[in-house]
């Protein structure tokens, strides 16, 4: 029988080497673990049953942030103690949404993060903003006016560089189209209304709403914001297709340029 060992399935290994001491791993110690040690140690295995326990009774609405974001750590870091870690992502970009949105090179920066934590970060961004986009598409704006605020700020207010976004309505504004038209720097992005309106002509789109972001948090519009657009509604006059609204997303609000009075 001594033979048939060779086909069961070997120990998780407790780690893998990285050429970076500072990455996934780096916390081994913290934990009291050696590389021989092929368990979760008891009271690890306690904390993270309790958290889980309390997410799937509270929901997220129960838990602070870093204790959710030790809950994506988990799966990055299989047998460490995560909340030295997940304390220090808070710490260094100020919130969970913060945390998922950083660079991934910034995020590097962080004593404790590799590449297997990064993915999972990622991961988590995509599908949140997956199906915060998911509630938008396809329906009428003016009905789900409050899941498009939500999938603006989700895509784009933790951002640090400005992002241009197009979204094209068709004739009863049910949004067909969700296309960033550009990418800029901290504090510009260059836009091309041509480009816009050969889009929507491509979509045959009949109006379309603006939104982009200001990474300083602050949405309000400054005179190149202004003059923008009106050079893209002029374009959309030319050519039938009606300018909406333009959004300008910030940190915690957004600001309309219809509600404002400037468009």
């Amino acid at each position: 029988m001594g033979s048939n060992r060779a086909f069961h399935e070997a120990p998780l290994p407790l780690f893998t080497p990285a050429p970076d001491p500072a990455g996934d791993e780096a916390l081994l110690s913290r934990a009291g673990l050696t590389a021989g040690a092929g368990r979760v140690p008891s009271y690890l295995a306690d904390h993270r049953a309790r958290l889980r326990e309390r997410f799937m009774q509270g929901g997220a609405g129960a838990m602070p942030d870093y204790e959710l974001l030790e809950l994506v750590l988990f799966r990055a870091i299989p047998r460490q103690d995560v909340k030295p870690l997940a304390r220090r992502l808070m710490d260094g970009f100020g919130d969970f949404n913060r945390v998922l949105s950083a660079p991934p090179a910034r995020l590097a920066e962080i004593a404790g993060v590799g590449p297997a934590v990064i993915q999972e970060l990622k991961i988590v961004e995509a599908a949140a903003q997956r199906l915060a986009r998911a509630r938008v598409m396809h329906r009428p704006v003016l009905t789900s006016w409050d899941a498009l605020l939500d999938y603006c700020h989700t895509a784009m207010a933790h951002r640090d560089i400005e992002q241009f976004r197009v979204l094209y309505l068709d004739r009863k504004n049910v949004l067909i189209a969700d296309e960033e038209q550009a990418r800029g720097t901290v504090d510009h992005v260059p836009v091309y209304p041509r480009e816009i309106m050969r889009r929507a002509l491509e979509l045959t789109a009949s109006a379309l709403i603006l939104v982009h972001n200001h990474p300083s948090g602050d949405p309000t519009p400054s005179e190149a914001d202004i003059s923008m657009t009106a050079r893209i509604v002029t374009a959309g006059e030319v050519m039938g297709i009606a300018v909406h609204d333009h959004l300008i997303i910030g940190k915690s609000r957004e600001l309309s340029f219809r509600s404002e009075g400037l468009l």
